[in-house]
């Protein structure tokens, strides 16, 4: 449905129950859930898109079927306040994040939540919504990961002070902290983290125990740690000592 609005900029309720074969019924159901989403607008039999730039990628659909982070990005962004500025790095539990953040319907009408982020497809989704100030850093596009990188994105974020960093990583223990594969990600995260107050770590449990190429932060300088449950527990204990509150999902 989301496809045939950034195409056609409008989708009827019977134009929609042709197009994927189900009731009419069930459609508007859809509908409303997209409403309440504030990804499109509801009319008289139909839904119209928010922008005319309106696009949401292959990654939407595919990310939302990976149940551990929905659940991770569920709770991560119950940690989240009205009125905060919150900074995030690319990625798919990151993004998925994102999406749950600016979906919350008691952070909309609470003053302005504001996203900062260096993930273009995390911008691309965030700046759809009424109640979100988007703000994308600059710098060179990484297409692995739809991340902005180098010093331009550097310069914009040491003008920026952020209450609460989400961040996602590869590799995260209590001895060697949190990690990334590539050092100039590295370095978006690791200032990221040092213009905010708050450092919510999110992480399937399989990055747990893991060491990859490039430091971002010690272990202690994360509040949160957000995971799946089949992290190991070990090293979840040791996070713990560390000084990081855990929530396992």
């Amino acid at each position: 449905m989301l496809d045939r609005l950034a195409t056609s900029g409008r989708l009827g309720v019977s134009e929609a129950a042709d197009l994927l074969g189900v009731s009419e019924a069930t459609i508007r159901r859809d509908f409303g859930e997209l409403a309440k989403r504030q990804l499109v607008t509801r009319h008289h039999g139909g839904i119209v898109a928010t922008s005319v730039a309106y696009e949401l990628p292959y990654r939407y659909r595919s990310s939302q079927a990976d149940a551990a982070r929905r659940r991770i990005a569920a709770a991560a962004a119950g940690l989240i306040s009205a009125g905060q500025v919150v900074g995030l790095n690319g990625g798919t539990t990151t993004t998925a994040t994102a999406r749950a953040i600016t979906a919350r319907e008691d952070l909309a009408g609470q003053g302005q939540l504001t996203i900062v982020t260096n993930a273009l497809n995390i911008a691309s989704e965030a700046v759809l919504r009424p109640h979100v100030q988007c703000v994308s850093l600059g710098g060179v596009a990484r297409p692995e990961s739809y991340e902005l990188t180098g010093p331009l994105a550097q310069l914009v974020l040491e003008q920026l002070w952020l209450d609460t960093a989400v961040v996602g990583l590869n590799g995260l223990t209590a001895a060697e902290g949190a990690t990334c594969r590539l050092e100039d990600e590295a370095a978006i995260i690791r200032l990221m983290i040092a213009r905010s107050r708050t450092v919510i770590c999110v992480a399937t449990g399989d990055k747990l125990g893991q060491r990859t190429f490039a430091s971002i932060c010690p272990a202690d300088r994360i509040d949160h740690l957000v995971t799946t449950a089949d992290a190991p527990a070990d090293e979840l204990a040791a996070l713990r000592t560390a000084g990081i509150t855990i929530h396992t999902v």
